[in-house]
């Protein structure tokens, strides 16, 4: 005498016979409704992450699906996102100028340009963007880890003198400490950077300056990208009421968004605190790399070509 099955665990032929139907045809139903039930499951992954982040486009959504489990590129999630109607339109807002490089400073050579950095606190970036109120405008001023693309240092208040920066500045400092003579900041040609106040506190610390060149803001690339993930994901949208709400929004979105959960593509699509504690698992020390000292050489030497250069010509000049 066989013992009974154990109910409630029937097999795929007993339930075809109860049901009076053929195995073959059971299967072929199966290959069918799986990929409807697949499909339907990515589908309201894609939505739930969608209103969840509001602002990712359909690469970051990828990444977010991979890491629920999901088998997806990121052509599938852009087609489904299309056909859902989940892709948005931005319009670019008006920017008004925040740079005023007409002043009498000393302006020091870009020796950022062409440099790879391999580590932390090897070059900073720093970038100031305005903020509209709803009876005024402020200013927010950042400095960024280059390599890890974190806001170490911000500001944000309704002027631009140079405190302003300096604050952010200031802040970067004090949250990572750099060694003296480890560092290149970078910037625009702004008169809030090229101060004796901001190079004074620069000096004091061992850090180098460095500056873009006329009108190319690509040589800021990393900080002007900051800039409209800001806008986009932030402040476009919203309205403030005064400086005070600005600066514990804007703030909450620098420290608790931006900084540990915002997919960067750069960082393969890992937060930049995701990706420096990745650094630190591994034994990665914020210490100088081979390119500052390239970098510093490179440009030392394009100034002393310039000053020889000038140098022949007035001598030229002179004899005529």
């Amino acid at each position: 005498m066989t013992s009974p099955l154990p109910q409630g665990n029937p097999t795929i032929g007993r339930m075809c016979m109860l049901a009076c139907v053929s195995r073959a045809g059971y299967y072929r139903h199966f290959e069918v409704s799986a990929p409807r039930q697949e499909e339907t499951g990515v589908r309201d992954a894609i939505q739930r992450l969608a209103l969840e982040n509001r602002h990712y486009g359909y690469r970051r959504i990828a990444a977010l699906l991979r890491r629920e489990g999901f088998v997806v590129n990121h052509k599938r999630v852009l087609r489904l996102m299309r056909e859902d109607s989940l892709l948005c339109l931005r319009k670019r807002a008006f920017v008004p100028a925040t740079t005023d490089s007409r002043h009498g400073w000393r302006v020091v050579p870009n020796l950022a340009r062409g440099m790879v950095t391999t580590g932390l606190d090897q070059l900073w970036v720093a970038d100031i963007t305005f903020i509209r109120l709803q009876e005024e405008f402020a200013f927010l001023a950042i400095v960024l880890d280059a390599f890890s693309r974190r806001v170490v240092g911000w500001a944000l208040d309704t002027h631009l003198r140079a405190s302003l920066a300096i604050d952010a500045l200031n802040m970067a400092i004090a949250a990572r400490r750099p060694a003296p003579g480890s560092l290149i900041h970078h910037s625009d040609r702004g008169v809030q950077y090229a101060c004796g106040d901001y190079a004074a506190v620069l000096e004091a610390h061992g850090i180098q300056p460095s500056m873009s060149r006329v009108g190319n803001p690509y040589d800021n690339a990393r900080a002007e990208s900051f800039m409209k993930t800001l806008k986009q994901e932030e402040v476009d949208g919203r309205s403030y009421r005064d400086a005070h709400q600005a600066r514990n929004d804007i703030g909450a979105f620098i420290e608790e968004v931006y900084n540990r959960q915002r997919l960067h593509s750069a960082l393969a699509y890992r937060s930049p605190a995701e990706f420096e504690a990745d650094l630190h698992a591994q034994g990665a020390t914020p210490t100088a790399s081979r390119s500052l000292a390239t970098a510093l050489w490179g440009a030392r030497s394009r100034a002393a070509c310039y000053t020889e250069s000038n140098h022949q010509q007035g001598s030229g000049v002179a004899a005529k």
